[in-house]
């Protein structure tokens, strides 16, 4: 039987990311490592020991090659007629939340510690966010 090592004293911190001129899905990568907490030397994979992630400047996000205008997001209402497409580039002006979360929620495992590890990522469009009290480190990403 294989035992898992727990430690409750290990505090959870907050890191801000500026995603101002960086690649979403690199971003994204370190994102999801930081959400589950593989940085850290108590990481296990089933428990939830990550840290807290608040992503600003998102809609200044730079994406690769030609995704812009060729990358698709669809979406369906399950109705007939229901089926939605939208380019990266409008998302990213519409947006840009939806377009981060996206791609980290894709590197994130998918178990039921996903929606737990989703709640932690805090993304906004400017560099104004509400979470001053929690004193947030700034992580060059």
């Amino acid at each position: 039987m294989r035992i898992t090592k727990r430690t409750n004293e290990s505090k959870e911190q907050w890191y801000i990311i500026d995603a101002e001129n960086k690649i979403l899905g690199r971003l994204a990568c370190r994102i999801a490592n930081i959400l589950m907490g593989k940085e850290k030397t108590s990481y296990t994979h089933d428990a939830l020991c990550g840290d807290f992630v608040i992503v600003v400047n998102a809609d200044k996000i730079k994406l690769t090659g030609d995704k812009l205008n060729k990358k698709l997001y669809t979406t369906h209402s399950n109705y007939p007629g229901g089926f939605k497409q939208k380019t990266a580039g409008s998302l990213l002006k519409t947006n840009p939340k939806y377009l981060i979360n996206s791609a980290v929620k894709g590197m994130l495992p998918k178990n039921k510690l996903q929606d737990k590890l989703m709640t932690r990522l805090k993304v906004y469009r400017s560099t104004d966010h509400p979470h001053k009290a929690q004193n947030p480190v700034l992580l060059n990403a």
